[in-house]
């Protein structure tokens, strides 16, 4: 089985930050992309960030430069760096990851809250 588990969201004010964190665990062989969604109610998920394995990057036109994704491909972790929140940043967060050859795995979610 593998499993994702995140952490690091909060309640912080318009201009500050937050780190989420994502690890997986359990029987992985490959983990081909890592990604950060989030979804605010009564809206559709979104891509917020995506990376690869090499390294490659996306992001979502709304937080690009104010948001960055990492990772660590030897601990199976990976980042959300989130600078200069605005308050339509507020949704919960979920970490996936392309594993084991094209299947999609998802974590728990967790909320970040942005205030005036």
């Amino acid at each position: 089985q593998v499993q994702l588990v995140e952490s690091g969201g909060g309640l912080v004010q318009a201009g500050g930050s937050l780190r989420l964190s994502c690890a997986a665990s359990g029987s992985i062989f490959s983990i081909n992309a890592m990604a950060w969604y989030r979804q605010a109610p009564g809206k559709q998920r979104e891509l917020v960030a995506r990376i690869t394995r090499g390294g490659s990057t996306n992001y979502a036109d709304s937080v690009k430069g104010r948001f960055t994704i990492s990772r660590d491909n030897a601990k199976n972790t990976w980042n959300l760096q989130m600078n200069s929140l605005k308050p339509e940043d507020t949704a919960v967060y979920y970490c996936n990851a392309d594993i084991n050859y094209g299947n999609d795995y998802w974590g728990q979610g967790t909320q970040v809250t942005v205030s005036s």
